[in-house]
């Protein structure tokens, strides 16, 4: 029921994001006359917290096993992100990329499920879970809101998640109800996502030479995947030709129950510096 009510919650948002698109051309813009092309370069270090659920194929013919990200990771998150943007007047485009390269293992856990076969008791299991990954987001935007010190682009491109998740594991206890050869082994789940987002972006300037200022980003997207957004907020300083920030970004996948992979989602502080050119 959890992920129905997520694929219903992609209308919703993308009316909204519609509505802000519709609304946003009626604010007076900047200087739209703006020559000659701009460059910036941006390169993150991303700490998230991921949580997920993925129902990996059955080993030696017994059921599949079920586990969520967040039972197995703890303290072993790391995802590394770079970027490169123009722009031209009121038009930009850009691009990013992320690597994810995660791993852990937990010994003597319960925190896993036997397709739909009742867990006895006294079955735990020691599990290892590695997840890699690229994440590819290019969009187009366009200013609608430049004033004072406000300012604001709506955005539309192409997101593509390329994700493997390797799962090992070994019974222990009564296991009676498991095949032999489907006590221990090792398997992997796979999804490649082509989704299509929308969205805003911008930054608020504040203090009294407006160098400091507050980042934002919102998009939502389906395609391959039933339903994909993400958020980012923070808090920068410009510098001549540095921009350095330090942003909250979430960003959530919902695959589908039809996908091994049903959903997953990162979570957690980034720091950012970008230098323009």
């Amino acid at each position: 029921e959890p992920m129905k009510t997520k694929s219903r919650s992609v209308a919703t948002r993308l009316a909204a994001v519609g509505s802000l698109i519709a609304l946003g051309p009626l604010v007076s813009h900047a200087d739209a006359t703006a020559s000659g092309w701009q460059w910036d370069a941006t390169m993150y270090v991303w700490l998230p917290s991921l949580s997920g659920d993925t129902a990996f194929p059955p080993g030696g013919g017994g059921p599949s096993i079920d586990v969520s990200a967040d039972a197995i990771l703890d303290s072993l998150n790391f995802a590394f992100m770079g970027g490169v943007g123009a722009r031209k007047g009121l038009w930009s485009v850009g691009t990013d990329i992320i690597y994810l390269d995660l791993g852990a293992s937990k010994r003597g856990t319960r925190q896993f499920d036997l397709g739909t076969v009742e867990l006895p008791a006294a079955v735990t299991a020691d599990l290892s879970l590695d997840i890699t990954g690229w994440l590819w987001t290019t969009a187009g935007s366009y200013t609608v809101v430049d004033i004072d010190r406000v300012q604001m682009e709506v955005l539309a491109g192409a997101r593509m998640f390329d994700l493997e998740q390797t799962l090992g594991w070994k019974m222990n206890g009564d296991i009676a109800i498991l095949p032999l050869p489907g006590r221990a082994g090792n398997n992997k789940a796979e999804a490649t996502q082509w989704d299509a987002i929308v969205g805003v972006k911008g930054r608020a300037t504040f203090g009294a030479d407006g160098t400091w200022f507050v980042p934002y980003l919102v998009d939502v997207g389906a395609g391959d995947s039933d339903m994909t957004w993400q958020a980012m907020i923070g808090l920068g300083h410009s510098f001549q030709n540095v921009d350095v920030k330090a942003v909250w970004r979430y960003l959530e996948y919902d695959f589908g129950n039809t996908s091994p992979i049903e959903s997953l989602n990162l979570n957690g502080p980034a720091l950012a510096v970008t230098y323009r050119f």
